[in-house]
């Protein structure tokens, strides 16, 4: 078995060993840049694992040129560190001369990483303005009001069951449990309320969609029919389509993504003289400095 082969399948067996054990988001990405590795190892005839830190600094170098930004060059560089760690070898990240040629791929791209467009509570009462009361509008609308509630990360919208809502004695869904997130990996869990007019909208859609069990946010096709759920990647989208909508300019549209929500609900709490502390953990992140990554393009004049 060739270089090539053979590590294409110990890293479907690593893939196999830590499925359950980690995000699927973090093996997709394993996987995926440890993939690439093997193919550019491959190009110059070198062995990918265990691979030496020579053939890992001119990875670094090879990257850098490609054009990606400095972030997927330090998650590529993450993937083979850990590939090798669980399979208990050493590190070849850890060389002095792959730090060198980190600092020079950093000094070349920056370290900046480009933020997300904060939704505001303003932003968010103009796509409200923009739905309709149909299907779509009423899972729209339940949608976009929990995000901006919770903070959720769109990976944690899409994960909510209804099995997991705490209903009222009115019947209204009063708070909801978000079993795991980014920071809650042994799925501690975190209850969250919900104001008012959040729990009008998803008990509006609860009962037009007649969901009973399952997740609570579904996909809808053409014909009305309901999916078993949503892939976050439509949550982008579907915030994308409403601030379009609610013709918000170019440059906003271009820059909303998944995390749009979170930002600017994090950014309103600020404005509204909330401390670092209290927004760290309504947003569960556990290091100051994520925080602040959300908070420092925040306009405390506004």
């Amino acid at each position: 078995m060739n270089n090539t082969l053979y590590s294409l399948a110990i890293l479907k067996e690593t893939m196999e060993k830590i499925d359950g054990a980690y995000a699927p988001s973090t093996i997709r990405a394993y996987k995926t840049n440890f993939k690439q590795f093997i193919y550019f190892c491959e190009e110059i005839n070198a062995i990918p694992i265990p691979a030496n830190s020579f053939n890992v600094a001119s990875y670094i170098a090879n990257l850098t040129k490609s054009g990606l930004k400095s972030s997927s060059v330090r998650i590529a560089v993450a993937s083979i560190s850990s590939i090798h760690k669980l399979n208990q070898l050493n590190d070849p990240t850890l060389h002095p001369d792959v730090k060198i040629e980190l600092r020079r791929m950093h000094r070349k791209l920056g370290r900046s990483s480009k933020q997300a467009m904060g939704i505001s509570a303003a932003m968010l009462e103009k796509m409200i303005s923009t739905v309709k009361k149909d299907l779509w509008g009423l899972r729209d609308k339940a949608l976009i009001l929990l995000a901006y509630d919770s903070l959720c990360r769109r990976s944690e919208l899409v994960s909510l069951r209804i099995e997991d809502i705490e209903f009222s004695e009115s019947s209204l869904p009063r708070s909801i449990r978000l079993r795991r997130s980014k920071t809650d990996q042994e799925a501690i869990g975190k209850v969250i309320k919900l104001t008012a007019k959040t729990q009008q909208a998803i008990s509006k859609w609860i009962e037009s969609s007649k969901i009973e069990e399952g997740f609570l946010f579904r996909g809808i096709k053409n014909n009305g029919d309901i999916s078993h759920g949503l892939n976050p990647s439509q949550i982008n989208r579907i915030y994308k389509r409403l601030a379009e909508a609610a013709n918000f300019p170019e440059e906003h549209i271009r820059n909303i993504s998944g995390h749009s929500m979170r930002v600017g609900a994090a950014q309103d709490l600020l404005i509204s003289g909330q401390s670092l502390p209290l927004i760290m953990v309504r947003g569960r992140w556990s290091k100051p400095d994520t925080a602040m990554r959300y908070l420092e393009l925040c306009d405390l004049k506004t």
